[in-house]
């Protein structure tokens, strides 16, 4: 077995890390690289300032000083360890998450007025609102998500504080206040001028922190629930503030009926890019049900799509064709959780869902393998998928020399691990086994921007 040596510091800020071990990564669409005795390190700034691979262990010393690098800083794993890229929720909703693990037995039109719009609604109190907050985040990073692409709830207060907890836990976060002016609850909707007025008031509210890893994220809930004036507000605020959007896209045959009453003849895309909402910047969730000619459209906006499986599973009536129109088309994609339309907050589950729903495809094509996604790939669509699609492409999602790091320290064979190791395995086959088996019992630390969140303080 190869004696993968690793070491890790612990830091509240972002200080110089220094690594001797495994890096896993998949740099491209079904590219797994594995770096085998590799140094890294990085900068005080959390920034990746030297990577080599296949280092003797002999010459580890010799290579650290050789970048003026102090060896006593040198710190090494076990052979069962190795840093993966941090995983990339491209959506989540962050005031569902009490709800989380139930409601699921209701079509999505249904669900929203009985379970998320009540749920929601509870973040008009913000000391409630926090306490949600606070464990959703914890959870994330417990899991290994570094970061995360956030709906929050139509109120300004409460989303202002989901921004605030994000920071103080150093995830890297796209926070949205949730837009909304019709077809929703009396006591769950907002005026237009409000939405939009709060809507720009908490992209002053982000700037004003002056943070690297926080960004505010125009939010139209989804097309029933946004007038067409308030869509077009949206879209003249994401062009004078050049930030991100995200809403849902064509994503359930129930919301999509809702849409074709409203503007017969239309889909969400023609709808979103007349408002000037599908940009280089956007990140459309599901399109279960997009069109070739929906996906064109969006390849020339350069916008993306958050794939997510498991919630696809219960209410999108359909599941996603990776190959189809990422691979073929060329569509950005990334993966989400849906928290709470996807009952699991780990990113895992949404690559083993995402393994899964392929291979029914390929059931319902003759068993055809070509239609069919691997665990690799899912990795990528969970990493560096998802960092292209929220604009990080060159920052994360990856190891390489000017990179940022956001990654985890994983250990197959952790404490209370779930997985057995009962032979000699290759690094490949110990990720394989973590992909498929593993949990937030498997990672150890947890860094965003080389600043440790894992273990929290």
């Amino acid at each position: 077995m190869i004696q993968c040596l690793f070491v890790f510091l612990f830091f509240s800020v972002a200080e110089m890390v220094l690594i001797f071990g495994t890096l896993v990564h998949t740099p491209a669409r079904g590219q797994l690289e594995v770096l085998t005795n590799t140094v890294l390190a990085t900068d005080n700034d959390g920034r990746i300032i030297h990577m080599e691979s296949n280092v003797a262990p002999i010459d580890i010393e010799k290579t650290v000083l050789q970048w003026k690098l102090n060896p006593e800083d040198l710190v090494r794993l076990k052979s069962t360890q190795f840093l993966l890229p941090g995983f990339v929720d491209t959506h989540i909703h962050a005031p569902q998450y009490p709800f989380t693990g139930t409601g699921t037995d209701v079509p999505l039109m249904q669900w929203l007025n009985k379970y998320t719009f009540p749920c929601e609604r509870q973040c008009e109190d913000v000391e409630w609102a926090k306490k949600v907050y606070t464990s959703l985040v914890k959870r994330l990073l417990r899991n290994g998500t570094t970061t995360a692409l956030y709906f929050a709830s139509i109120h300004l207060e409460a989303t202002k504080a989901l921004a605030d907890i994000t920071l103080a836990q150093g995830q890297r976060a796209f926070v949205g206040k949730v837009c909304m002016d019709q077809y929703s609850p009396d006591d769950y909707m907002e005026t237009t001028n409000a939405s939009v007025s709060d809507t720009e008031a908490f992209i002053h509210y982000c700037s004003s922190k002056k943070s690297s890893i926080l960004t505010p994220v125009i939010t139209p809930r989804f097309i029933p629930t946004c007038s067409p004036a308030l869509l077009r507000a949206l879209g003249e605020l994401a062009h004078k503030y050049s930030v991100p959007v995200q809403s849902h896209i064509s994503e359930s045959l129930d919301e999509i009926a809702f849409v074709q009453q409203l503007y017969p003849g239309k889909h969400d895309t023609e709808i979103f890019d007349e408002a000037g909402l599908l940009t280089s910047r956007t990140v459309m969730a599901h399109g279960v049900h997009l069109s070739p000619s929906d996906v064109a459209r969006l390849v020339e906006r350069q916008s993306a799509v958050a794939i997510c499986p498991l919630s696809n599973a219960y209410f999108a009536h359909g599941i996603f064709p990776v190959r189809e129109y990422v691979g073929k088309l060329e569509l950005k994609a990334g993966l989400g959780t849906d928290v709470a339309g996807g009952y699991a907050p780990s990113m895992l589950t949404s690559i083993r869902q995402l393994v899964i729903a392929s291979k029914h495809i390929s059931v319902e094509k003759n068993n055809d393998p070509s239609v069919q996604v691997d665990w690799k790939e899912a990795l990528y669509l969970a990493t560096m998928g998802g960092a292209i699609s929220l604009g990080l492409g060159n920052e994360v999602g990856m190891f390489a020399s000017g990179r940022v790091l956001d990654a985890m320290l994983v250990d197959v064979a952790a404490p209370q691990s779930p997985i057995d190791i009962l032979r000699e395995e290759t690094p490949e086959s110990l990720l394989e086994k973590f992909i498929n088996l593993g949990d937030d019992r498997n990672i150890a630390s947890v860094w965003v921007a080389g600043r440790q969140v894992l273990p929290f303080e």
